[in-house]
């Protein structure tokens, strides 16, 4: 277990090291400089000695390796340099920007996993045939959706057609519903394909088969068997979606005309503001990198292969051992409330 855990921590600092590196290469060599392009413009009336000065004063005048170097030292320590167009500090400007878009990207994957649950479990055990054909084709239909569009239409609907939330001088919880929505419909998609199939796939195990002839109702099957078996394909897939939020905030901030990281990347964008750029991509990939790793972490406690399997090959075969081979062999995840062994010995019906 404590090797798993090292070497999966291992793998998240090489990846931060090597975005950081790629990121930083690829900004660098974008043509011009991006200080001449802010300061020397004619109408600032400055001197290139005064743009010279201002450019010793920001490090850019020093060879790439020095300044690759120094950028990795102020970013382990926090000092993430200065903006090229507003001369703030950057650390400023992101603990600004960074805790709108922190609320918006929580609240929208919480709804996106509300919306996914429903789609999938409506899927699966609707009422009817027409109902379950109907939400098996919302996750298609909804993952073919640009965001940007999304948000559009639901300010044209809501805002305009019902009038049910305004688009000018909104509270601000009127202000989180539209973006919410906006940022959680193109995530809930592809979380509600992987549960449906995850669930059609454990539906058909022979354990499954076993609960519902010893009397398991459909709400004991779904709970306590088969939902618990396809979480694990499910939390894989949330855990690369989370860069999706990442993205999908620069677009719904920019639509909705929210302060965040959206609107600072899109400014930065604009006015070249390399500094603020690389700070915005190395605070994303940290984000997507931890929540990876947090999902990686997650799988020894959820599945018990992986946090017993080692044990059990040097105690040799068991009856418990047995079980986890049956599992392994249908893939059923020994993470459910009873393993196919439990099942055959104590039974469901309770």
């Amino acid at each position: 277990m404590t090797t798993y855990v090292l070497r999966r921590i291992g793998q998240a600092v090489l990846v931060l090291v090597l975005a950081y590196t790629v990121a930083y290469l690829l900004l660098a060599a974008l043509p011009g400089d991006a200080v001449i392009a802010r300061y020397a413009n004619p109408e600032l009336g400055l001197t290139a000695e005064q743009v010279q000065a201002i450019r010793e004063a920001l490090g850019a005048d020093q060879p790439l390796i020095v300044q690759y170097v120094r950028s990795i030292a102020g970013f382990l320590t926090g000092d993430f340099g200065y903006s090229v167009s507003s001369g703030a500090a950057v650390s400023d400007l992101i603990a600004t920007a960074l805790p709108p878009t922190l609320v918006l990207a929580v609240l929208g994957l919480l709804v996106a996993v509300v919306l996914a649950v429903t789609i999938a479990f409506t899927a699966t055990y609707g009422a009817g045939r027409w109902l379950r054909r109907l939400f098996r084709g919302l996750p298609p239909l909804f993952v073919s959706l640009p965001v940007f569009w999304i948000g559009i239409i639901l300010i044209q609907v809501f805002s305009f057609r019902l009038g049910l939330i305004p688009a000018i001088g909104a509270d601000p919880v009127q202000a989180l519903v539209l973006p919410v929505l906006t940022l959680a419909i193109p995530i809930a998609a592809p979380l509600a394909q992987v549960l449906t199939r995850s669930i059609d796939e454990v539906r058909e195990q022979p354990f499954v088969t076993v609960v519902r002839a010893r009397g398991a109702g459909t709400s004991w099957l779904l709970w306590r068997n088969v939902a618990r078996n396809a979480l694990l394909p499910t939390l894989t897939m949330g855990g690369l979606l989370f860069g999706e939020l990442v993205g999908g905030a620069v677009v719904t901030e920019t639509v909705f005309a929210r302060a965040g990281i959206g609107q600072l990347t899109a400014q930065a964008v604009q006015t070249r503001d390399t500094p603020v750029l690389l700070a915005v991509v190395v605070i994303s990939t940290v984000a997507f990198v931890t929540i990876n790793l947090i999902v990686d972490l997650l799988y020894p406690v959820l599945d018990a292969r992986l946090r017993t399997g080692g044990r059990r090959a040097r105690r040799g075969p068991s009856s418990t051992a047995a079980a986890i081979s049956v599992g392994a062999a249908t893939g059923a995840s020994a993470t459910a409330a009873e393993t196919p062994a439990d099942i055959l010995t104590n039974g469901a019906g309770r």
